[in-house]
């Protein structure tokens, strides 16, 4: 099965074909740069760099744009606020999403431009939607014309009569309709300004991706993506003012990823329901992070808790404990050969697991079903090597390319590319820097419960057990003695 793309622009899957064979040009929408980047940006960064890395895996030569929006009201706020202007807070937050991006593995996309850097750009743009009867000007403002684009809301499926029927907006007499959107806005006292043929002022936030995109990617590209809630306005609006500019298809191919919730509830800074990715990569690590992000297909909505990240990590845990079981086992000495009874499934799923894999992301890039596959074939294989199978020299050689597969196939995901030992070391290191309980404490209770239980003084041992849960100590006992773990 080729690969095929839940397109939103048809509301339908459908085959991948890019406008010219073995290229793609992929532009996302990044951030506005005002503040530190939040969850939800984390969501899209780790969804489009998973799209990108599948892509290039699939053999695509891929230009990838994403943007940095450095010039907004929210900016200007920011630096009237602190006193600054607006090129520091600008690039003051520019630096501290690369340093996030970084952090959760993202590869770096082809091309990061940035909307003040084309300026001039976007005034060649207004002038032509002007020349064609798309923009007007209104005192030193100029307005795209909504009502001269018979497929404006062609993406988001709205009905532009029932939105002014019950539109919210402040009436504003300059604009002919008011759902007419700013393409230029004439410059306030104290505002940073660039010149225009309409007087002083600077772009507006849609026309910005339309310049930069058209810039590095020509009038019409593949694939779109963002957020849901940039489906209405900012990308009904830029496929407004591109189409109405250049008179062709702006994009094929329209990727939205879903909502993050917080604890069922939508993340929103009044409800006070709003993480940072650096303050949750304090509680957690980046792999955990993208694994929780990956396990939910991309388009679905996702739930953000303490709870469903500690369970992503205890997932992701039992892989590379199972990577670690693997890596032991092939640097030991082949001293078996013969079969085992899980050998023909053991052979099946790791024949299996990379086609399975491709079959999954094939089908608009599904990482749950792909993670499913993973853990699959990880419970097959713990059950071989506890049966002595990792010391069969008859199969060495399929547990080495599964080795590969899955490290290959974790590429794509941003994921398993740390050795195995030293992941689940610092885990474990994170987990215990954050127990209200000392180790020493630790050791010692575990010491006063061996001679309780040599006492037979099982009330005792009960309670010490139970206490320690309680800290969320996990004790393991064993014919060697007693060891813990944080849960």
């Amino acid at each position: 099965m080729s690969l095929r793309i839940y397109n939103t622009l048809s509301a339908e899957k459908e085959p991948f074909v890019p406008r010219e064979p073995g290229k793609v040009g992929m532009y996302v929408c990044g951030v506005t740069v005002y503040d530190f980047c939040h969850i939800g940006h984390a969501r899209a960064g780790i969804v489009f760099d998973m799209i990108y890395r599948y892509l290039l895996f699939s053999g695509y030569d891929v230009r990838y744009v994403r943007n940095y929006t450095d010039i907004d009201d929210k900016i200007i706020n920011r630096a009237n606020q602190e006193g600054t202007d607006y090129r520091t807070i600008a690039d003051r937050y520019i630096a501290t999403f690369d340093e996030d991006m970084d952090r959760l593995g993202m590869l770096r996309p082809t091309v990061e431009p940035k909307a003040t850097d084309h300026i001039d750009d976007i005034i060649s743009i207004i002038k032509s939607l002007i020349e064609n009867g798309h923009a007007y000007t209104a005192e030193g403002d100029v307005y795209f014309a909504v009502e001269t684009f018979p497929e404006y809301l062609k993406l988001s499926k709205r009905i532009l009569e029932d939105m002014l029927a019950g539109a919210r907006v402040d009436l504003d007499e300059r604009k002919r309709n008011p759902m007419d959107f700013a393409l230029w806005k004439s410059a306030k006292p104290g505002e940073p300004f660039w010149e225009s043929p309409w007087g002083i002022g600077r772009p507006g936030w849609h026309i910005e991706c339309s310049a930069m995109s058209m810039r590095f990617l020509g009038p019409s590209f593949d694939i779109h993506g963002g957020g849901k809630d940039l489906v209405f306005p900012h990308h009904e609006n830029e496929i407004a003012q591109s189409e109405g500019a250049n008179g062709c298809q702006f994009v094929k191919y329209w990727l939205h990823n879903g909502f993050v919730n917080i604890n069922s509830e939508k993340m929103s800074k009044s409800l006070g329901n709003f993480f940072t990715i650096r303050e949750v990569l304090t509680l957690f690590d980046s792999e955990t992070l993208r694994f929780f992000i990956l396990q939910a297909h991309y388009r679905s909505p996702l739930d953000y808790s303490d709870q469903n990240l500690k369970e992503a990590q205890a997932g992701l845990s039992r892989i590379y404990e199972a990577l670690s079981s693997l890596d032991t086992a092939l640097s030991g000495p082949a001293t078996v050969a013969t079969d085992f009874p899980s050998s023909s499934e053991m052979t099946e799923k790791a024949d299996s697991l990379m086609p399975r894999f491709i079959a999954a992301m094939d089908d608009d890039f599904n990482t749950a079903q792909a993670l499913g596959i993973l853990f699959d074939a990880v419970r097959t294989l713990n059950r071989f090597l506890s049966e002595g199978g990792g010391n069969s020299s008859l199969f060495r050689e399929k547990l080495s390319v599964l080795r590969a597969d899955i490290h290959n196939l974790g590429y794509v995901l941003g994921l398993f590319q740390v050795n195995p030992s030293d992941w689940l070391a610092a885990v474990e290191a994170k987990k215990n820097q954050q127990l209200d309980i000392t180790t020493d404490e630790i050791d010692g209770l575990i010491s006063e419960r061996s001679i309780a239980r040599k006492n037979r003084d099982f009330k005792r041992s009960d309670e010490i057990r139970d206490y320690l849960l309680s800290k969320n100590i996990q004790l393991i006992d064993t014919p060697n003695g007693t060891s813990w773990k944080a849960k």
